[in-house]
């Protein structure tokens, strides 16, 4: 790996003091860390010229398990934990990704949520990871009084193609720094690191759903997910599919909350995905039958299958939803 990839440290200036970048700041070291182990990682530093840092972390590389954590950690900006756990699916001995968090709006609303559509010329990726607090675009920027003015910026690609200059200058320019200060890493939703970047999205999922129910998600102080890590697909399409279900019907969400017991009552069923019209059949079947388009499905579908609420404020604990076993087995080829 060529050191023009580096992106040394003692050269990353703190953001401005209004709006400190303080997410793409806890990232900026874990890109380091991964570009100093891209050999143990088997991710590939991509040389363009005039950007920053380009990491293949499944493109044109195998990716491995280490790498999945990495990309998934990185996508929260390093405000979450990841670890691979031992579980179950149809009485069958799986392998399941646990995500915990003690900053879930944070680490998941404005860093992990991949709510920025990059299309440039033929490339298109959903985008990811801190980046996205220095454009700051979405509503839920707005809606969080957040945004970051940052002088460097890390970003998570959900792509088949790697990004080239074109693609960089136009996430410098509207995160307003120079191409040289950004850092992308790419993997497909069809390889070991992009699968596994998808399926922690467990807390994501209940944090979106909660906020688009009205949640004020700063009352969730700590948060745990775990679902199965689905198996790699040949394609993007069925790769879509089984990640989407490993949380829908497989996805297991435990929050930390302080708020009115009754405000839990009459929230809570509509949280896990069982609460849409469209649950029941693998994602794969539902997307084909939108003609494959997102903004088509039932937007309640997309949660984990259990939610349960700790109330610290009053020691209750509500539990909504189950998880699926009989969709998950379709959809993982049991």
């Amino acid at each position: 790996m060529s050191e023009d990839f580096e992106l040394p440290e003692d050269d990353f200036e703190e953001g401005a003091e209004e709006n400190p970048s303080l997410l793409n700041d806890a990232a900026f070291s874990l890109v380091n860390q991964a570009l100093a182990a891209v050999d143990e990682l088997r991710v590939e530093a991509v040389d363009v010229q005039g950007a920053g840092c380009i990491l293949d972390f499944g493109v044109e590389t195998t990716g491995s398990l280490a790498a999945g954590l990495a990309l998934a950690e990185i996508c929260m900006a390093g405000l979450g934990e990841i670890q691979i756990s031992n579980g179950e699916v149809a009485g069958c001995t799986w392998p399941h990704l646990n995500v915990s968090t003690d900053n879930p709006t944070e680490a998941c609303l404005l860093s992990q949520y991949a709510g920025w559509k990059v299309n440039v010329g033929k490339f298109f990726g959903m985008g990811s990871g801190p980046m996205r607090a220095a454009y700051a675009d979405e509503a839920i920027f707005s809606q969080l009084d957040y945004r970051e003015d940052a002088t460097a910026v890390i970003g998570v690609l959900e792509t088949g193609r790697l990004p080239d200059l074109k693609v960089v200058k136009l996430i410098a320019e509207k995160c307003k720094v120079e191409p040289e200060r950004v850092a992308l890493l790419a993997a497909p939703t069809s390889s070991i690191a992009g699968n596994m970047q998808v399926v922690a999205r467990s807390v994501e999922t209940a944090l979106h759903k909660l906020h688009e129910l009205g949640f004020d998600t700063t009352q969730v102080v700590s948060a745990f997910g775990t679902a199965p890590i689905s198996p790699v697909a040949a394609d993007d399409l069925a790769a879509i599919g089984r990640t989407n279900d490993a949380i829908l019907y497989g996805g297991r969400v435990t929050l930390w909350v302080e708020a009115e017991d009754e405000e839990l009552r009459m929230i809570g069923p509509n949280v896990p995905s069982s609460s849409s019209s469209a649950y029941g059949k693998p994602f794969v079947d539902i997307f084909k039958e939108s003609g494959h388009d997102f903004y088509k499905i039932d937007p309640l579908l997309f949660s984990p299958a259990e939610i349960v609420f700790h109330n610290l404020e009053t020691g209750s604990v509500f539990r909504f939803g189950e998880v699926n076993s009989e969709v998950l087995k379709r959809s993982f080829g049991l």
